[in-house]
C-alpha cells in the first residue's frame, strides 16, 4: 500500500494540477452555468479559492476510500485543512497586493501553490499525530461545512456580493 506521506504528494500535485485547469474550465465549455460551480468565473480572490477548494475535496473522497474510513476524524483533519489553505490564498494575496500596490501572475499562482502546499502539509501532519479524539458530531460537522461551502460557493458564481473578495483586483 502508498505511504500517508506519498498519498499527499500526490493529492498536492493533484491539486495545483486540476486547480490550474479549472481557471479555464469555465471559458472552455462556453460559459457554462455547470462549470461555473466549480471553477473559477471571474479573477476575483473568491472564485480563485475555488481552484483549491473542489479539487482537494475530490482528492479527500478518493482518500477516504483509501485509507481514511479507518480515521475517525479524518473528515475534521481535511475541513479544516482546506479552510487553512483558503484562508492562506486570502491572506497571502492581500498581504502582498498591499504591500506592492498591485497584483502579478507569477505571484498569484505563487500563492494559489502556497495554499495547496499548506493544506496538505496541515493535512498530512494532523492525520501523522492524530489522537481519534473526534466525536462523530464533530465529523457531522465538518461535511456539513463542506456541504454549505459547495452551496455558497455556486450561488455567489451567479450572484456574487460587490466587495472586496467578491470583485475582481483593479491593476
Amino acid at each position: 500500500m502508498y505511504s500517508l506521506k506519498s498519498i499527499h504528494i500526490t493529492g498536492a500535485v493533484f491539486t495545483l494540477i486540476a486547480g490550474s485547469l479549472l481557471h479555464f474550465v469555465w471559458e472552455w465549455s462556453g460559459q457554462s452555468n455547470f462549470t461555473a460551480i466549480f471553477s473559477a468565473v471571474s479573477e476575483s480572490t473568491w472564485e480563485h479559492l475555488k481552484l483549491l477548494f473542489f479539487p482537494f475535496t475530490l482528492f479527500s473522497v478518493i482518500e477516504y476510500f483509501l485509507y481514511g474510513k479507518n480515521i475517525k476524524c479524518f473528515w475534521s483533519i481535511k475541513v479544516r485543512s482546506v479552510l487553512l489553505g483558503m484562508l492562506t490564498i486570502i491572506t497571502v494575496f492581500y498581504t502582498y497586493t498591499g504591500i506592492i500596490g498591485d497584483n502579478y501572475l507569477v505571484l498569484d499562482i505563487g500563492t494559489f501553490i502556497v495554499g495547496v502546499l499548506f493544506s496538505y502539509y496541515y493535512s498530512y501532519r494532523s492525520l501523522c499525530t492524530s489522537s481519534d479524539n473526534c466525536c462523530t458530531f464533530s465529523q457531522v460537522i465538518s461535511i456539513l461545512t463542506v456541504a454549505i461551502l459547495l452551496a455558497i460557493f455556486a450561488f455567489f458564481s451567479f450572484y456574487p456580493p460587490s466587495f472586496g473578495l467578491f470583485l475582481p483586483p483593479v491593476s
